[in-house]
């Protein structure tokens, strides 16, 4: 039942009700109000494949329960958290400063609601391992549903908790370690850390930054200047700064633990200049924050002595940065799902030229590469999650590639709903605003190459790749002739890595970018067809094999000088139906 008025415009001699129907609001009410777990059947194949088939009959009420909160009051909080974003009180009535950031009601409401329904805390963690389940699935898949919903809301609850706690626990003096633990006794996820790395000087060149860390004791004073801090209203802190007399460069850098208070319980020296007017993720508050004399612990070797550390100050949170850049390619598949979710949704109930958009072949060319793609970019990011699968460069990769189709898909759903994609009371305009700072968080696409790099020259890191991505095929459909091919373009990406090694250093470096999508084509088509392989082996299906070849068709297959246009049939199109209903299933949450 319709819950509008009627308008004299319904009355015009050219209308209609057909017409009319066209726009019957109650008709287009997208994907806020579904269960976002229950109407996901990639992400329910998922949690089979990996929990196990008794493991996903465990976990199902879990994540039951979740995809109705997060696709239902989370998502829908979203919106207005992003027209009522974060405030910043400066001062308080006696002109003293407080920097103290309001956060609406709408945030805490949603933070309290997914604190509560947390698949990282200790208590949950110990129930799944008493149960015999690995909760560590469960956990991507708390973040994947997140991320669609908010990725704002993500970043404010995870920003560096585990590099938090992580650091603090092995370096930060043992009076100080029950005060960490007790702010994050809800776990890692608890929305109370933050990383402090920017300054003005550049984000990804940080062996310019001035911040300098002074010794007081087993303590240091810190000064400086953070230029984009996100979760800024959190408790605890790593911050990077240079201890005094360190070298001028990346090895004089160090982590420094800073938390809100000091040790005596006053105010510690960490002022909020101002917060930063976003185009995006406006549920996380992010500013610009001076240190003046801020009480900080070195987390690195030689604290408890004096220390100034071991020169690894930086390596060391690169080395958890990974794990975060994991994150932040989750961020990627959350956006492009949810645009993924919008359009189908969109172009079922939105008629076109006589009949609904999702029935025109080129609409369903544009879905259907839409749902290959995020299948695509899913297999990347959770098995980059999966400990046995981890990779050194598997993280820059995927992130590479997941990032960028946070952007491109949410781009694509703007234009699936027409002008009104581009209007900010329809839900896709936020995503693709969203979806920019994927690519900047955790290393643009530049610094991400720069780290493949490192990883091969350092570490020999593509042998291990090359070694998963022919381990991932041998678990290929029987006789599935894209494995054949995914298995040329293998030996053809070897030959390519050691022919980039030859190259003299300037031009290798320009190559790194097409090495990097090359890398990230082979890596996600391989991983599709051991999907497949699961999936044929398990539930006797096809469909799987169905999104490995029409990837593989599109990013390694050779069309030749025609493009393939002159190809007889099409099977995105004449398959179309089992790509939909393996991607969405209506399932409406009801009030």
């Amino acid at each position: 039942m319709a819950d509008y008025l009627t308008e004299p415009v319904d009355r015009l001699p050219f209308g209609s009700a057909e017409k009319a129907r066209r726009y019957a609001t109650e008709r287009y009410r997208g994907a806020v109000g579904r269960n976002w777990y229950r109407c996901d059947p990639t992400l329910q194949f998922l949690m089979r494949r990996y929990l196990g088939p008794e493991g996903a009959t465990w976990a199902d009420p879990y994540l039951d329960e979740l995809g109705a909160l997060i696709g239902g009051p989370v998502a829908a909080r979203a919106e207005e958290t992003d027209r009522n974003p974060p405030r910043l009180e400066r001062y308080d009535r006696w002109g003293r400063d407080v920097s103290e950031i309001v956060m609406p009601p709408t945030f805490e409401a949603s933070r309290r609601d997914l604190v509560e329904h947390n698949f990282s805390s200790p208590a949950f963690r110990d129930a799944a391992r008493h149960a015999g389940v690995d909760p560590g699935p469960m956990a991507a898949a708390w973040s994947y549903l997140l991320d669609q919903a908010e990725i704002g809301m993500a970043c404010a609850l995870g920003t560096g908790g585990d590099m938090v706690i992580r650091l603090s626990e092995e370096f930060a003096p043992d009076d100080v370690k029950p005060r960490v633990r007790e702010i994050f006794a809800a776990g890692e996820m608890a929305g109370e850390a933050a990383q402090m790395l920017t300054e003005r000087t550049g984000g990804s060149d940080l062996a310019a930054m001035e911040t300098t860390a002074t010794p007081a004791g087993d303590a240091w004073c810190l000064n400086g200047f953070k230029w984009f801090a996100s979760n800024a209203n959190g408790s605890a802190y790593v911050v990077l700064a240079k201890p005094e007399g360190a070298a001028d460069g990346i090895r004089g850098i160090a982590p420094f633990l800073v938390l809100r208070d000091r040790r005596d319980g006053t105010r510690n020296g960490v002022r909020i200049r101002r917060l930063k007017d976003k185009l995006g993720t406006r549920a996380v508050a992010s500013a610009e924050i001076e240190f003046v004399d801020a009480e900080g612990f070195l987390l690195a070797p030689g604290a408890a002595t004096g220390g100034t550390g071991d020169g690894r100050g930086m390596a060391r949170m690169m080395e958890l940065t990974n794990g975060a850049r994991l994150g932040i390619a989750m961020m990627g598949l959350g956006c492009a799902r949810r645009a993924l979710v919008e359009s189908l949704c969109y172009a079922r109930a939105r008629t076109a030229f006589g009949k609904p958009l999702a029935e025109h072949p080129l609409m369903q060319r544009k879905l259907a590469e839409l749902i290959v793609e995020v299948e695509a970019a899913q297999a990347l990011v959770f098995d980059g999650y999966d400990p046995e699968h981890r990779l050194r460069i598997g993280a820059p990769l995927i992130k590479l590639r997941a990032a960028r189709l946070g952007i491109t898909a949410a781009s694509d759903a703007v234009e699936v709903h027409g002008g009104n994609g581009y209007v900010e009371n329809w839900p896709v305009a936020r995503i693709l605003r969203d979806a920019q700072v994927n690519t900047l968080w955790e290393g643009p696409d530049n610094v991400l190459c720069l780290d493949v790099r490192r990883g091969i020259e350092r570490e020999q890191a593509d042998v291990a790749f090359l070694d998963r991505v022919r381990a991932a095929i041998g678990n290929a459909p029987a006789g599935d002739a894209t494995a054949d091919l995914v298995a040329e373009r293998i030996e053809h990406l070897e030959t390519a890595i050691e022919r980039w090694k030859a190259l003299d250093r300037t031009t290798a470096e320009a190559r790194l970018f097409p090495l990097a999508q090359f890398m990230a084509d082979v890596y996600a088509g391989a991983l599709l067809l051991e999907l497949a392989g699961f999936e044929q082996r398990e539930l006797g299906s096809d469909r799987k094999a169905l999104v490995a070849r029409l990837y593989a068709k599109r990013h390694l297959a050779d069309h030749g000088p025609l493009r393939g246009i002159d190809d007889p049939g099409s099977e995105d199109l004449e398959r179309f139906k089992d790509l939909w209903d393996g991607a969405l299933l209506d399932d409406r949450v009801t009030a």
